[in-house]
């Protein structure tokens, strides 16, 4: 068989220890081999392509980002991009596709399979950990380990200073990063998508601090955090080829007005791409890593249609259709159990 391997959307720590995955697995268990695709969708729309291999591949476990390169290219909004997606395929004679990416790359991924049969493959990547059908996402871990260390570090400084610091972490339609790395760094409030906040709720946790004698706060924002209809204004940024907004600036838009509204010198970090970059933790390394094989696997045996997942321990095959349904969201019961730190 010979497979094509494409990264979509964001770059994750972990996607290039599913490409080396991939291929090891694939070369040496199934006799497959393989083509990568530059810049996600983009590189399958142009027919821009490269060899890859074992000794192509060699060392590139620990790298952060992608060799293949990334896109938020959309096949659907081109014209003729599902049929230039399979006239691309058969020019280079390829039985199928591994698309790895999350909700965007997959969904194309999806609607692919099932309008134009194009054969496919999904592996989630999203440092999110808001895709359905999977237990977790690789990259999500190093995302949070960074934020933790952030969060853990600026703690010194908001003491010293008896500030309050508002952390802006990724996260557009889940919480997860937000959560996880407030509740692992000690966050006087996190603030995530699925509850929209009332700035001033979150200035009154302020000031509770304050009169109990903790003169400094660390506010933990998600990047899609959004305040309750009518209490606060956030202007929105422009749109990319999925027709999502580009975020970022609620971290700013906070400290501006829980300085206003309390008197407290505020500051805002914003951590941004760094939550994304370098390389991948340990625990990251692996779950890519068993991914991959995984993916090489269904690829062999022609489970199109179908995207690798972690259930519990193990890994498991989902239908692509169930993964992109809709996302996975922060349950109301994890932020109840967080909210009893803040304040």
């Amino acid at each position: 068989m010979r497979i094509g391997v494409l990264t979509g959307g964001g770059d994750c720590p972990g996607l290039n220890a599913v490409i080396r995955a991939i291929v090891r697995r694939g070369v040496e268990h199934h006799g497959q081999s393989f083509v990568g695709f530059r810049d996600g969708w983009r590189g399958v729309l142009e027919n821009v392509h490269e060899e890859l291999t074992i000794e192509s591949t060699r060392g590139i476990l620990p790298r952060g980002g992608t060799i293949l390169g990334t896109s938020r290219t959309n096949p659907f909004k081109r014209e003729d991009g599902p049929a230039r997606v399979r006239s691309t395929l058969a020019e280079l004679e390829l039985d199928g596709l591994i698309a790895i990416g999350g909700e965007d790359t997959l969904g194309a991924a999806e609607r692919l399979h099932r309008e134009h049969g194009v054969p496919v493959v999904g592996v989630p990547k999203t440092i999110d950990n808001d895709l359905g059908a999977t237990d977790l996402t690789f990259g999500f871990d190093t995302a949070v380990s960074v934020a933790t260390e952030a969060i853990d570090r600026l703690h010194t400084t908001a003491e010293s200073h008896n500030r309050v610091i508002v952390v802006e972490v990724m996260g557009r339609h889940a919480g997860w990063i937000a959560l996880y790395s407030g509740l692992a760094g000690g966050a006087d409030v996190i603030l995530i998508p699925e509850r929209p906040f009332d700035i001033e709720e979150v200035c009154e946790l302020v000031r509770r601090r304050h009169a109990r004698g903790r003169y400094f706060s660390i506010v933990v924002v998600a990047e899609g955090a959004v305040p309750r209809e009518g209490t606060l204004v956030v202007q929105e940024g422009k749109t990319d080829e999925f027709g999502h907004v580009r975020l970022g600036g609620i971290g700013h838009v906070l400290e501006r007005e829980i300085e206003a509204r309390t008197g407290f010198e505020t500051r805002a970090v914003v951590l941004g791409h760094t939550q994304r970059g370098g390389t991948p933790t340990a625990f990251d390394r692996v779950l890519a890593t068993r991914f991959g094989i995984a993916a090489a696997d269904a690829a062999s045996q022609r489970r199109w249609g179908e995207m690798v997942a972690l259930r519990g321990t193990d890994i498991v095959l989902v239908p692509l259709a169930e993964a992109v349904r809709e996302p996975k969201l922060v349950p109301d019961e994890l932020y109840e159990l967080a909210a009893t730190f803040f304040g």
